[in-house]
């Protein structure tokens, strides 16, 4: 099944959404509830915990119902058609808890984040879970595969842009504006999903291959050796972004005291668009960067590249580690942007390698359950960034902001958590990355077998 080009363009851009719902959730909105909104970060910390159990449910049932549907329309995107809209719509609700709830105490704020995070994952899981299974399906040759990669990352890139650097710019020091920057995300988020959806096409044969029963279908997915060690490589680096994100906003308001302008190349920057730049710059310096990791996929295999990706990103932090100001945060930022590009386009390929080695041991193309037990694992790694994030700041004896103060003098132990945070621990969990990847055996001779495999019966 050959895309027009056309196609691969639409397709891939719901990689935009998908990038900007989701960062724009990770990096602010525990920095909303927490610092803004006042739920204690223990509390918070909970909730995450809550979400962990959810996502244990939903991401494998997701996938083992796309796999198993059965319609005129396809697998895949008729759930994609039903989610985009509600996607967004509870995006948006996500930032505007009422007022009364705001006045009423800890508990019923809490009550309400957590009911409407559950919902909007759920949405969201259904919604990018099928979107995302129908790459692999839709693009079988590696070739053509690394193309639609590349534009996917391309887009995913200026989603994560638009979802860590715009919020400070938009929302205010004091959050006022939240509300109309949750408007405009929510609509770009279904928007370019419904388009990726015109885009989108299934192959029919394919939908009609015999599917597993659910305790067999996850039996055979867990047996596969290639994707246990990948889960485990694609969750430790999601860990390292989720956590890299979500403390930049406490790391740059009290590391580098980012409360006043600055002057950069002749221009003064406000401290929402300190931070917006401070958070831009690893994306904007990733985007060069992409045909170089592409290439070096090619020549040495995703494997290898991933490796390199992780280690030059390591290094990179280490001078976010040492960082004490905007300008030495600034260009060590840019330097880990170089890296940050390859461990964006790289896990796609070996996922679908994955996939492929499947198909040739039970018959089936079974995306959806891959990218649905895939989904429930690297969801592990917000959650853990949360209750991380939640323990660090609770046993350094960070201070919470006040409306009376918002910028509260934090003590030495909290401000070395905080840059433990956004640099030391990513560093560590950077080299397990590298270790879980020496590990995973699709490659070489085996994987050109299961290529070879996969392409004949194709064409």
């Amino acid at each position: 099944m050959r895309l027009a080009p056309w196609q691969k363009i639409l397709y891939a851009l719901g990689s935009l959404g998908v990038a900007l719902s989701y960062q724009a959730f990770g990096t602010y909105l525990q920095f909303l509830y927490i610092d803004i909104l006042g739920l204690k970060a223990a509390l918070v910390g909970v909730g995450w915990g809550v979400y962990g159990v959810w996502n244990a449910i939903n991401d494998p049932l997701a996938g083992y119902w796309s796999d198993n549907t059965r319609t005129r329309w396809g697998r895949r995107r008729p759930w994609l058609a039903a989610t985009f809209i509600p996607v967004g719509l509870f995006f948006y609700l996500l930032w505007v808890p009422p007022a009364p709830l705001l006045q009423g105490g800890e508990t019923p704020l809490f009550v309400y984040f957590m009911a409407v995070v559950l919902i909007f994952d759920l949405l969201w899981t259904l919604a990018v879970m099928n979107w995302t299974a129908l790459f692999p399906e839709m693009v079988p040759d590696a070739a053509e595969r690394a193309a639609v990669s590349g534009w996917r990352q391309l887009f995913s890139v200026v989603g994560l842009l638009l979802g860590v650097a715009l919020p400070p710019a938009l929302v205010g020091a004091d959050w006022a504006g939240r509300g109309g920057m949750a408007l405009a995300f929510g609509a770009l988020t279904a928007l370019t999903l419904g388009l990726s959806l015109a885009g989108s096409r299934e192959n029919p044969a394919v939908g009609q291959l015999r599917q597993p029963p659910l305790l067999e279908a996850i039996r055979a997915t867990l047996a596969s050796g290639a994707f246990r060690w990948f889960a485990l490589a694609n969750l430790a680096k999601e860990f390292i972004y989720s956590l890299l994100t979500a403390s930049i906003p406490f790391w740059a308001k009290y590391v580098l005291r980012l409360q006043a302008p600055v002057s950069v190349a002749g221009l003064t920057l406000d401290v929402g668009l300190q931070n917006s730049l401070l958070l831009g710059t690893a994306l904007i310096m990733s985007l060069p960067t992409l045909p170089l990791w592409a290439w070096l996929a090619q020549r040495r295999g995703g494997r290898r590249a991933w490796q390199l990706a992780q280690v030059t990103f390591a290094l990179g932090m280490a001078l976010v580690f040492l960082a004490t100001d905007f300008y030495q945060a600034l260009a060590a930022i840019a330097m880990v942007g170089l890296s940050f590009s390859g461990l964006l386009v790289l896990p796609d390929l070996l996922i679908a390698d994955v996939i492929d080695e499947d198909q040739t041991v039970t018959g089936a193309r079974r995306e959806g359950l891959y990218f649905g037990i895939n989904g429930f694992v690297i969801r592990f790694a917000f959650t853990l960034q949360g209750l991380t994030l939640g323990a660090v700041l609770a046993a350094t004896g960070y201070v919470n902001a006040t409306a009376a103060d918002l910028f509260p003098a934090q003590p030495p132990a909290a401000l070395l958590g905080l840059r433990f945070l956004v640099a030391g621990l990513p560093i560590l969990i950077s080299l397990f990355v590298v270790w879980a990847l020496q590990r995973y055996p699709l490659h070489g001779a085996r994987l050109d077998r299961v290529r070879a495999q996969v392409a004949g019966p194709a064409e």
